[in-house]
């Protein structure tokens, strides 16, 4: 059942002359969510060896191809297309401005393209990230309540605030842990990273720090602040790198961080490459500390379904047909990224991990032969740009120690295992759909990382050390978290977040 907000945005598209420009808006979110909602009532994942259109007789039933996902429903066969149609990457369509018709790529290459594009990706067109003025008075608040109740206050007063200059139904506000605990959510990272830089390199090297993923810059000018106030001799040694793939991002950080940097007396000592960390080419020998904070949940991942009855692993290709619409096609045939994932996986976890069909063979035969039953497992959503990323601090930052928190686990994903959440934003309210494969650029795809393995897989192709901390665990480390008790004893920076960890190297 589609969502109300979708219904009533499908109302308002027709109350409203389409020529409004805010209107047009709307007009293709409409069209991205129709396509979420013929996928989900008529459209199916196909095979490279689909059969065409067709109700099978028995004896076809049986010879049909083990990579064909069965369902109820036959829609129109795209196996023609599918042939024809060129393979492309989100390389290759990083200089179109227009999302691509007629061509097919991996689910990875899809999602990269969706949520990175410099023209119409999400992160490059959509997203506004929240900031809510003067830091909160934790001490002065009666509870958590108190503090949910002052941030929707400040939430709704700055969206306001952007809709006096520019209205927008469809604006994707986001506010990250760095802002909502300003300054002490940063100050406690700069303790963390002053305390091992003096146990490790300090003095004989400087404290050099790269932050992918800066966004507004909080956390680093929260760091810089701190290290300045509270540890001169190391502030006379640091340098910040901030390193952003967005062109957007990365021009309101040259102007207006900057200048607020500049004002903070921290200018010569930061700097801004706008450069994806996948196209990085040079060596960086020295120490340093390298941070991602909300970052792995929107790295691409690919789609694998399995066959029930050889468990061989099949990935998903996107097919985009010259009306824009999509389809998923899974093939045998692995491309090298994944090939290696598997293969770094199994050696860094000896074998043991989670797959998305049961373990045992009677419990294969079980689900092979309930009623309408698909021959292809659910998806599993494999974090190959995220081996990726491993493989580039491996290579050219072979000294660094890497500091990251995310999401270990999302509520209301899709299905699969290892799934994202995939939502916009309509009307200050979310809308979440049940299939990755959306309008490009309207829609955050954000994943869980499973730390455990993620931790293995970075063990493995680095040769380092690491830990894992729960998020509260690490902020009771390494915050004054006094500072952000409520009167009640509550405190909104250990109790939110409880579905987050932190991987440090040691």
């Amino acid at each position: 059942m589609d969502s109300p907000v979708v219904s009533r945005l499908f109302r308002q598209l027709f109350t409203h002359h389409p020529a409004c420009p805010s209107r047009q808006k709307l007009a293709r979110l409409a069209t991205a969510i129709d396509q979420v909602r013929r996928q989900r009532h008529g459209q199916r994942p196909y095979s490279t060896a689909d059969r065409p259109r067709g109700a099978p007789t028995n004896s076809a039933r049986r010879n049909e191809s083990n990579w064909q996902q069965r369902t109820m429903l036959l829609p129109e066969d795209r196996s023609e297309e599918f042939k024809r149609y060129p393979m492309v990457t989100s390389a290759d369509l990083r200089g179109r401005r227009e999302r691509p018709r007629r061509v097919k790529m991996l689910m990875r290459d899809f999602i990269e393209d969706s949520l990175y594009n410099p023209h119409y990706g999400y992160f490059s067109q959509q997203v506004v990230i929240f900031t809510p003025g003067e830091p909160f008075d934790f001490n002065g608040m009666k509870d958590e309540n108190e503090f949910y109740a002052a941030l929707s206050r400040r939430y709704a007063e700055f969206e306001d605030s952007l809709d006096a200059v520019e209205p927008s139904d469809t604006r994707q506000l986001w506010y990250t842990p760095t802002e909502l605990f300003r300054p002490y959510y940063g100050e406690a990272i700069a303790r963390y990273l002053v305390a091992n830089y003096k146990l490790t390199t300090y003095p004989y090297h400087d404290l050099i720090i790269y932050e992918m993923g800066a966004g507004r810059g909080t956390l680093m000018l929260n760091i810089l602040d701190y290290i300045r106030d509270l540890e001169p001799d190391v502030y006379a040694r640091t340098r910040f790198k901030i390193i952003e793939i967005s062109s957007q991002l990365a021009t309101l950080q040259n102007s207006q961080l900057m200048q607020s940097a500049a004002g903070r007396g921290h200018a010569d000592r930061v700097s801004i490459i706008n450069q994806s960390i996948f196209d990085w080419t040079s060596p960086v020998p020295s120490p340093c500390f390298f941070l991602a904070f909300e970052v792995f949940d929107n790295f691409a991942h690919d789609a694998i379904r399995y066959d029930l009855a050889t468990e061989t692993p099949m990935q998903a290709v996107v097919l985009i047909d010259d009306g824009g619409d999509f389809y998923e096609f899974y093939t045998p045939h692995l491309d090298p990224v994944a090939a290696r994932f598997f293969r770094v996986r199994d050696a860094a976890t000896a074998g043991r991990y989670t797959v998305p069909y049961p373990s045992t063979r009677l419990g294969r035969w079980a689900a092979q032969n309930r009623p309408f039953a698909p021959n292809l497992s659910a998806p599993e959503y494999i974090p190959t740009r995220l081996m990726q990323f491993f493989d580039v601090l491996g290579r050219y930052f072979p000294a660094h120690r890497l500091l990251t928190s995310d999401f270990h686990a999302l509520p209301d994903a899709i299905k699969g295992l290892n799934a994202p959440i995939v939502q916009t934003r309509f009307e200050r309210r979310p809308v979440p759909v049940s299939t990755p494969l959306v309008h490009q650029g309207y829609f955050d795809i954000m994943f869980p990382t499973d730390f455990r393995i993620s931790e293995a897989i970075y063990q493995a192709i680095t040769g380092k050390l690491t830990r894992v901390l729960s998020h509260e665990d690490f902020m009771r480390r390494w915050a004054y978290i006094e500072e952000t008790e409520t009167r009640s004893g509550e405190n909104p920076l250990l109790g939110w977040y409880k579905n987050a960890s932190v991987l440090c190297t040691v």
